[in-house]
């Protein structure tokens, strides 16, 4: 027994200072994760608006890279081509912090394009942004899996951004057919050219129609295109717009809750529910209905669905979709505002299934008198577990992964 207390001692002083456990000094899969992907391409776009910029400045800027020799026509028009394409990665770098696979596809396609001024006039100043180029598409590549977010568009901004595209391939395509009958205008290039500024409404006179088809032909375009924009402005700006104000009070937008479809309504908040939202986060889509608008901001910015209003109007509640709801879970601390949402719950659609939670026992009955289908005793679960955890010698955790092995083998039997 003496020797019990020195062994203990060695095997402590061994394992202080002759363990074999290797301390990781460099995370590598945080630095190669989404997060520096998102900054790298954050930093091409800054060096490309600086480096395009300084190109355009300079009158001395001499193309004498490998690329050089190979691109048709003066390759001049790279030098502003590189700011535009840093202005193009500038919504690109915020797509993809919201994880957004378009953003990821379109970032592939524009980061080549960037390397084609460095490639051109492989200049001093222009390399560092050639190798940040180098960079920053393996580490994209490394983490696709992580930019899995679809963009979701409703069936007007579809048929808005397909107007737009419509009108400039018809102007295009007509003006080029009928560029005998316009002054200045020979090549595809002035035909688009020719398109964009009509549609702007810029109109810089230096391609004018000379006869009266194309004059009629250039009112089309007119007409057309700012149709297609003012419609393509009311159907994507005016939406964004409306989520921005609506997430600063924590709230669903119009177009949101047309999209709501087989979810869960969560009638409250309290702590009850945070386990209720943990619990069902990944599964399915749930909506919280609460008039506590601080709650509801917090709700918004963990991105959780959240309509700030009163859980006991019907009308709210048929806002919220509850006819297409898969069922409606009520479970806070206050037992008679709880059978108030149920009744409404209730009234607003009488098929679906209400689960509630009841803090005091003696409201179980009532709550099933008011339309509950299943109603759960806080109190008494929580009795029970603790009587088990004391008589079986084992923690709670232990307890509650028995109960869902023993109803999967029910369910298997």
């Amino acid at each position: 027994m003496s020797s019990d207390p020195q062994t203990k001692l060695d095997a402590a002083l061994e394992q202080l200072f002759y363990h074999t456990d290797r301390v990781q000094l460099v995370h590598w899969q945080v630095l190669s994760g989404a997060k520096v992907a998102v900054l790298l391409t954050g930093a091409v776009a800054v060096l490309t608006f600086v480096t395009g910029l300084s190109n355009l400045s300079r009158s001395d800027v001499t193309f004498d890279g490998p690329l050089a020799a190979i691109l048709p026509g003066d390759p001049t028009f790279l030098q502003f081509t590189s700011v535009l394409l840093a202005f193009v990665l500038v919504p690109l770098v915020f797509g993809l912090r919201r994880r957004k696979r378009l953003a990821w596809y379109l970032a592939l396609l524009v980061l080549p394009l960037v390397t084609l001024l460095p490639l051109t006039t492989f200049g001093a100043t222009d390399v560092p942004l050639l190798l940040l180029c180098l960079v920053t598409v393996p580490f994209l590549l490394v983490n696709r899996r992580t930019f899995d977010q679809r963009i979701e568009l409703s069936g007007i901004q579809i048929a808005a951004l397909s107007s737009i595209v419509g009108v400039v391939l018809y102007g295009a395509i007509g003006s080029y057919t009928l560029r005998d009958q316009f002054i200045g205008l020979e090549t595809w290039g002035d035909a688009f050219y020719y398109v964009t500024v009509t549609i702007a409404t810029v109109g810089y006179g230096d391609i004018t129609p000379a006869s009266t088809g194309a004059k009629w032909f250039s009112l089309s375009v007119i007409f057309l295109g700012t149709g297609a924009f003012t419609a393509a402005i009311g159907a994507l700006v005016v939406p964004t717009i409306e989520k921005r104000m609506a997430a600063a009070f924590g709230d669903m937008t119009a177009s949101e809750l047309t999209l709501l479809e087989d979810h869960v309504l969560v009638l409250g908040y309290s702590d009850i529910t945070e386990s209720v939202l943990e619990e069902l986060a990944g599964e399915i889509d749930v909506v919280v209905v609460t008039p506590d608008s601080e709650r509801a901001a917090d709700l918004d910015d963990r991105d959780i669905n959240v309509i700030t209003a009163d859980p006991t109007d019907v009308e709210t509640l048929r806002d919220a979709k509850i006819d297409d709801a898969r069922g409606v879970v009520i479970a806070t601390r206050d037992d008679a505002r709880d059978v108030l949402a149920i009744l409404a719950a209730r009234k607003a659609n009488p098929e679906v299934r209400i689960v509630a939670a009841a803090n005091d026992r003696k409201h179980l009955d009532k709550f099933e008198e008011v339309g509950a289908d299943d109603v759960i005793s806080l109190i008494e679960i929580g009795g029970r577990i603790l009587g088990q955890s004391i008589l079986e010698g084992r923690n709670t955790v232990s307890l509650f992964e028995s109960g869902n092995r023993d109803e999967a083998d029910a369910e298997s039997s």
